[in-house]
């Protein structure tokens, strides 16, 4: 088993967000304020209270710091942690959150990161931010973060530069490889800071893994939107062992008008042969009267890629939707029976070493049954008696 967190940024995320999310998920106050003081060039308070957002109970972690006219580099801030009292490996961690954003302001000012000059995450606030974060991420000591798509927010945000859309271009460079999504309101969700504190610490992205929830933290943002829970949940706990959580498959679904229905068993095979688990129709009837199909394809997350292209190869579709489920599966073993000199394949299903189910492979028994010029239905109720024979 290992240390598991997960975050919930359906709410997007920012600093202050996330150092409320680790106080409530278990690490002490003073962890976090003792490392910021330790780092702090200037003085630095910090204020931990439990407000409401929307009505959910939160803990709201504020950095309190005076006006600066500081300009800082990523040369200055790197040389400002190097030096300072922090553990080493909370300084790796603040210090790796830095070079990102150093990284991201560079690509995106097109300049060479030695030049960066941090405006917004340069701020006091922002070092305090990342310097609390990667003391409390240390002091959990995950072994694995998960984290959900992240919300971006909308509409437009002011900066140093003027005025510009949400997200910021920076959010955008350091959740390149993240799931992201804009809304679900108007206003900026997620911060460069907190970009670069997921972008540095989570491990995947999806829904929650199997796991055994020990302490969730709710932090939350600075605002309170009428109708919107600004805030950031992590849960932490340990992982569940393979053996007692259920596997999980995608379900990957489009809805086709326009194919010759004499395709779809070549497509169904072609989708199995690409690595779907089971593919299957529901006939529909879509706008304007149209009858129409829906094809479900059941595949494992590691085969989902090359079905997702062989369903746009072999079908008439131009986009699909999908979803994760979990999946309980019996353990199952293949045997084979002799009946009158051919062999029947039988699928054979058990749950913790009980029998629960016994199937012979039908296109087995309908070749034995045109060969021995018997009816299908005979020879697989005689396939069945000679399975269940075999297995007693």
């Amino acid at each position: 088993m290992s240390r598991v967190g997960w975050f919930d940024a359906s709410s997007g995320i920012s600093g202050d967000m996330v150092l409320g999310a680790l106080i409530g998920a278990g690490v002490p106050s003073e962890v976090i304020v003792g490392a910021i003081v330790a780092v702090a060039p200037e003085p630095i308070d910090v204020a931990v209270e439990t407000v409401t957002r929307n009505g959910f109970a939160a803990t709201r972690c504020h950095v309190e710091v005076a006006d600066s006219v500081t300009e800082r580099s990523w040369a200055s801030i790197q040389e400002l942690l190097q030096d300072s009292a922090l553990d080493a490996p909370v300084r790796t961690l603040a210090l790796e959150i830095f070079e990102r954003l150093a990284w991201a302001e560079a690509t995106v000012h097109g300049t060479g990161v030695e030049g960066v000059h941090f405006h917004e995450v340069g701020a006091l606030d922002s070092i305090a931010d990342i310097v609390g974060a990667a003391a409390g991420f240390v002091h959990l000591g995950l072994d694995e973060v998960v984290c959900t798509p992240v919300a971006l927010g909308g509409g437009s945000v002011a900066i140093a530069h003027g005025r510009i859309g949400v997200p910021a271009p920076a959010v955008v460079e350091l959740l390149r490889d993240a799931p992201t999504y804009g809304g679900p309101i108007e206003r900026e969700l997620t911060t460069p800071t907190g970009a670069a504190i997921l972008a540095s610490v989570v491990t995947r992205y999806g829904v929650q893994p199997a796991m055994t929830v020990d302490d969730t933290g709710v932090g939350a943002g600075g605002a309170d939107p009428e109708g919107h829970a600004n805030v950031l949940r992590l849960s932490v706990g340990t992982s569940t062992p393979a053996s007692e959580a259920p596997g999980s498959a995608l379900v990957i679904e489009t809805n086709v008008d326009d194919l010759d229905p004499r395709l779809w068993p070549d497509v169904i095979a072609a989708l199995l042969a690409a690595g779907a688990a089971d593919a299957w129709l529901t006939p529909i009837l879509m706008k304007k009267g149209r009858p129409a199909h829906t094809l479900h394809v059941l595949v494992a997350a590691d085969a989902a890629a090359a079905v997702r292209r062989e369903i746009f190869r072999q079908t008439s579709t131009i986009g699909m939707r999908e979803s994760t489920f979990a999946k309980h599966a019996l353990d199952r073993e293949l045997i084979s029976v002799d009946l009158d000199g051919h062999r029947i394949a039988v699928k054979l299903a058990r749950l913790d070493g009980e029998l629960m189910n016994v199937q012979p492979e039908y296109e087995d028994v309908a070749a034995a049954a045109r060969a021995l010029d018997r009816p299908i239905k005979d020879v697989l109720a005689e396939a069945n008696v000679l399975a269940r024979a075999a297995t007693s």
